[in-house]
């Protein structure tokens, strides 16, 4: 027989050997892996080659292999696969930027009912569609194979991302003439002896359909180690809908509020009154709103003309409601009182409101802007 050096040892520190001995245990390997672990295991404890491959009920030439890659590139290498000829990919590129192009429209667009796509169906498109548009490579195109492709590509049609369009020309100049109002409100709220460029800031807004739902069975109350919650019937009774005309007054914190049936443009100018009455005359009012036609239709103006420098009107752009602290109240509102809320009557969501505004009124706190602010 030839002469057969004898292959060097294989030294292991303390905590590559934890490693491969966590690795040889591991349920959620791959085999072949686990295996490899093993086999260097029994090799560095000094067990021959043919001792392992019988241990492991492999092969000797099967364990040469991973020793002699762990000697020559160390122990890492030995537990990787090594790259395979096999055959080369049969999706040619122009058939994978087909697959990309329908990916970047609309499945309406090719006469579904879908609006976006699912991997589903874009598979199912691709396979009807392959052999007449020349890439029959893809008539056997799999939804699992339509994901790696449009994983590659950074591709998700099948979700949806809000974006929000300018479409007002002034949005920058308006966006401007609403911060610099809060930009008086921090230095107001920061400075108590600072004498304001005008007497009243508010933020207003309308929240319409609050809708007056009630129970038709009555609600049952949590009760201890056996039941957590509050119990409720999933039948509701619907009895109309309420609008609330609020503003917020961005110093004191104080929300005034008008429940009203609609948020026309009378209610509106009703609650403009409401303002006059509510702070002393001589007080110029500055009120941020939206634009909503009720707030610059001609009865509005024309009640603005008979109460001349009471009140200026800061209007947000078009499309950028956002910039309205008065959103954040609403917000709260919704979370605080309104998810769950069940009534009687419209009445009783009515009382209901003017009631939260109350219990805020009692330790009004300031709703305060930050964003974009020069300090």
């Amino acid at each position: 027989m030839p002469f057969q050096a004898k292959k060097a040892s294989l030294q292991l520190s303390a905590i590559d050997r934890e490693k491969l001995q966590r690795l040889s245990q591991a349920r959620s390997e791959a085999y072949r892996r686990v295996e490899r672990a093993r086999m260097l295991l029994h090799y560095a404890d000094g067990l021959s080659i043919p001792k392992i491959a019988e241990a492991l009920g492999t092969t000797v030439p099967k364990v040469n292999r991973c020793v002699d890659k762990a000697l020559a590139q160390g122990w890492e290498e030995a537990l990787r696969e090594e790259q395979r000829s096999g055959r080369p990919p049969v999706v040619t590129p122009e058939a994978k930027a087909w697959v990309v192009s329908l990916a970047c429209q609309k499945p309406k667009e090719l006469g579904y009912s879908y609006e976006v796509w699912t991997q589903r169906l874009l598979a199912q498109h691709v396979r009807e569609h392959a052999v007449v548009e020349g890439h029959e490579c893809l008539r056997q195109m799999s939804p699992s194979s339509v994901h790696r492709l449009l994983s590659a590509q950074d591709l998700q049609p099948h979700k949806v991302q809000y974006y929000l369009e300018r479409r007002d020309p002034d949005f920058d100049a308006k966006r401007v003439e609403v911060l610099c109002v809060y930009q008086q409100v921090e230095l107001i709220l920061e400075n108590d002896e600072l004498k304001p460029l005008c007497d009243v800031y508010l933020s207003y807004d309308e929240k319409p359909g609050i809708q007056a739902i009630g129970n038709t069975a009555e609600d049952l109350p949590p009760v201890p180690g056996k039941h957590s919650t509050l119990g409720r019937d999933p039948e509701y009774k619907r009895h109309g809908t309420l609008s609330l005309l609020a503003g917020i007054d961005l110093v004191t914190g104080e929300v005034i509020g008008s429940v009203e049936e609609r948020h026309r443009s009378r209610e509106f100018v009703s609650f403009l009154q409401k303002l006059d009455a509510h702070y002393p005359k001589g007080l110029r009012i500055q009120i941020i709103l939206d634009n909503h036609p009720a707030h610059i239709s001609k009865e509005t103006n024309a009640y603005l003309e008979t109460v001349p420098d009471r009140f200026e009107l800061i209007f947000t752009p078009k499309h950028g409601s956002w910039l309205n602290l008065i959103e954040s109240f609403f917000a709260k509102m919704t979370k605080q009182v309104l998810r769950h809320i069940r009534v009687k009557s419209k009445d009783e969501l009515k009382q209901r409101i003017e009631l939260y505004l109350q219990e805020l009124n009692a330790n009004p706190v300031p709703f305060r802007w930050k964003h974009g602010l020069e300090r």
